[in-house]
């Protein structure tokens, strides 16, 4: 006689053993073409979000850096309730061991009623010992439709930024991804990165 009632028990302790390490269901599709590492925008995503968030704990070695946007439609309405997730590399410009090939510093923010975020962090370092700028990666989700990377985060005064044959920042994803930082009052970076959705990002309106 089978002894179901211990392959059944079995089966249960094994599912909940190993279940933290099987990859997230994202619930939206994603779109845009290749995307690496699109689905982990869903890993490690808090229940409750707010439209400022912090991606750096405040004792992250580095310059301080804010980031503040606004997301709008095509058309120019504000767009609430939507997920801005970005990540990027320490001030040496590593990704922190974490999870996810992400790295630790890594954030979300959910748009208010008027389309905006806002992310604490601090501005991060170049890859060493290459040619790529700054920059912080960029993902939208927008619920019940689609999730989609748009252009990263780089920075006006960053030298290596002319370095570079082709630039996040001139794909023009969701936007415009190049800043010019100034600083503000605290003393730390401050930058804007407005985003609109969908643009130039392919398939974009004909999903769900």
């Amino acid at each position: 006689m089978m002894r179901t009632g211990f392959t059944t028990t079995a089966l249960m302790i094994a599912i909940f053993l190993f279940a933290p390490i099987w990859p997230t269901v994202a619930e939206e599709p994603v779109i845009g073409g290749p995307c690496e590492g699109c689905e982990l925008v869903f890993v490690g995503m808090p229940d409750e979000l707010e439209s400022e968030a912090r991606i750096a704990p405040p004792d992250e070695p580095g310059e301080a850096m804010r980031i503040e946007g606004r997301v709008t439609s095509a058309d120019g309405r504000p767009a609430p309730g939507i997920i801005v997730y970005a990540y990027h590399t320490d001030a040496t410009g590593i990704y922190p061991r974490a999870a996810t090939r992400h790295g630790r510093l890594r954030g979300w923010a959910r748009t208010d009623d008027q389309g905006r975020y806002a992310f604490d962090t601090i501005r991060p370092g170049a890859y060493p010992g290459r040619s790529n700028p700054q920059h912080v990666h960029m993902h939208i989700v927008e619920p019940g439709h689609s999730t989609y990377w748009i252009s990263s985060i780089e920075f006006e005064d960053d030298p290596l930024l002319e370095k570079r044959a082709t630039r996040d920042s001139e794909r023009q994803r969701g936007g415009s991804g190049l800043v010019t930082p100034t600083r503000h009052a605290g003393g730390g970076w401050l930058v804007q990165r407005d985003i609109i959705l969908g643009l130039n990002v392919p398939g974009y309106g004909t999903g769900p």
